[in-house]
């Protein structure tokens, strides 16, 4: 961004001229282009939990509906729309709902890593589940230990292992 400063000789203050050059305008658009294109690849239940008019929404509906080369103009078209509004609403509602999925992405690993070290370790890592879901069943969350490590030794598929994951998944939930 270019600024120029220009010294008005009348009050003796700095009045600030901001000169924006074209490039800069050019990667502005390509944001908001970009920020269009990410809204167009969500699906129907996630737009409405973000900020849009009713012009900017049918677009991308539309957006949705089409493909190939009027694709790619209806998608400058929705750039070109939030030129005119205020895209920081828009991009939080964004930004919240990326995070909600991230978040759930890290309780899978968190998880999963639990099953794994319950499996493996047996009654030593209880005391870091117990630590985290105080209210859990311990009796039957042994069980599920002692059946899943009785898979593990016969190679029969692991559906106790996931009967583990499962009870651990619920537990999560209900301290949420």
């Amino acid at each position: 961004m270019t600024m120029k400063r220009q010294k008005n000789n009348d009050n003796n203050d700095d009045d600030e001229i901001i000169l924006v050059s074209k490039s800069e305008i050019k990667r502005d658009a390509e944001i908001l282009k970009e920020l269009g294109s990410e809204l167009v690849n969500l699906s129907k239940n996630v737009l409405e939990r973000i900020p849009l008019d009713e012009t900017l929404l049918s677009a991308i509906q539309l957006a949705q509906k089409i493909n190939k080369g009027a694709h790619r103009r209806q998608i400058q078209l929705i750039g070109k729309l939030l030129r005119s509004r205020e895209i920081e609403p828009i991009q939080t509602a964004l930004d919240k709902i990326k995070n909600r999925h991230n978040q759930q992405v890290f309780l899978f690993h968190k998880l999963e890593t639990l099953r794994d070290d319950l499996i493996n370790k047996g009654d030593e890592a209880m005391p870091s589940v117990l630590a985290l879901y105080p209210e859990i069943d311990r009796q039957q969350l042994r069980n599920l230990i002692r059946n899943a490590q009785k898979e593990k030794t016969t190679n029969k598929p692991a559906k106790a292992s996931q009967h583990i994951f499962r009870y651990l998944r619920e537990q999560a939930e209900k301290n949420q």
